[in-house]
């Protein structure tokens, strides 16, 4: 087990296991609740749930709201079904609410927690490999509004991040594409994560536990890292938003046929391309991150959407400030630029090496 601890405002632990033995030790070290509400869905109810609750009901009376699986729940809707179950079940402040699934359901659980009697605590058990390595951490809670992504939302930590890593066996093999978010992480942080991918990449797809552990500690603690110093996202923190902007306009327009990391992934190469383009990054290492998401599986072939409609989706990102978008290059591995001078024509040139990297 492995145990990374978070500086910001109350620290908090995120805890690396292969199982949810200690989970019950690290909940009552933290909190002694009046009352649990576990949030989950439906993929991942019939897995976990009951383990979870029986692990929760030795600590303090468990209720449970389950919603639908999906982007397409992560809105304001879901919320106002969670506040309805909280209330009937007459939690208070005292309570806590567990968050156990991926992205969609630390967001919207987080979220939920963040503004239910102007905040009552949580706790995330990401279940995962992008909720592991990135969602749960850093207190970014929020869901989707009409067309716009992740646009209503707080800052709210959890008391506690713990990771299971062996509930990623029980994923479909799609879900694994959440590896898009650890190579973000080693490209705009540590070049050693980077090539640690690279060099284990069948043992990470096969899912071998050492190395995957080994995986998850380092990208978890570059989140920390990035975090710990730019708690409320007004500069460096930033730099996670690499791939995003482009890949949120993408998951968007496509109505979420793309996960979220395949998304990402083709964010990635496009803002690798544009760094390309300025004459900041090397055409040897932009073809090395390309081929590092081919290899991955992460870059199938992607619809012929039109550039002035991904740029104008990118208008909207939540990054932007004094009408100008935040958009993030790389320098080198590890090294990364931010820009707010962007412009369609780069975002049209990038669209189109998508296309023909793709296909």
């Amino acid at each position: 087990m492995k145990t990374l601890t978070k500086a910001v405002n109350r620290p908090y632990d995120i805890i690396c296991s292969d199982s949810f033995n200690e989970l019950k030790g690290h909940i009552t070290a933290n909190c002694r609740p009046s009352s649990i509400c576990i949030v989950t869905d439906t993929h991942v109810a019939p897995l976990y749930l009951e383990t979870i609750k029986c692990i929760s009901e030795q600590i303090a009376p468990t209720c449970v709201h389950a919603f639908e699986a999906g982007e397409e729940s992560k809105n304001i809707t879901t919320i106002t079904a969670i506040y309805d179950t909280l209330l009937a079940n007459k939690i208070d402040r005292s309570a806590i609410i567990i968050a156990l699934g991926g992205g969609v359901v630390g967001d919207v659980a987080g979220f939920a927690a963040a503004t239910y009697m102007r905040g009552i605590p949580f706790i995330q058990i990401p279940t995962t490999i992008l909720a592991q390595n990135d969602s749960s951490i850093g207190g970014k809670v929020g869901v989707d509004y009409l067309e716009y992504k992740n646009i209503t939302g707080a800052f709210h930590n959890p008391l506690l991040v713990y990771i299971n890593i062996n509930t990623l066996k029980t994923l479909p093999k799609r879900e694994l594409s959440g590896i898009s978010e650890v190579i973000k992480h080693g490209l705009i942080h540590n070049p050693y994560l980077f090539e640690y991918l690279r060099d284990h990449r069948e043992e990470i797809l096969d899912l071998q536990y050492d190395v995957t552990e080994k995986m998850t500690y380092m990208s978890a603690k570059v989140k920390c890292d990035i975090v710990e110093q730019d708690l409320t996202e007004l500069g460096i923190r930033k730099t996670l938003n690499f791939g995003h902007t482009v890949g949120h306009a993408i998951e968007t327009l496509s109505h979420f046929k793309y996960s979220h990391g395949e998304c990402v992934a083709y964010g990635i190469c496009a803002a690798a391309f544009v760094s390309y383009k300025r004459k900041l990054l090397s055409s040897e290492v932009m073809h090395q991150i390309i081929e590092s998401c081919h290899s991955f599986g992460l870059l199938g072939p992607l619809e012929n959407y039109d550039s002035s409609d991904i740029w104008k989706n990118m208008s909207y990102d939540k990054k932007k400030s004094h009408g100008k978008i935040s958009f993030i290059l790389l320098k080198n591995i590890g090294e990364t630029i931010i820009v707010t001078d962007i412009n369609e024509e780069e975002i049209s040139k990038a669209m189109n090496f998508l296309k023909e990297t793709c296909c």
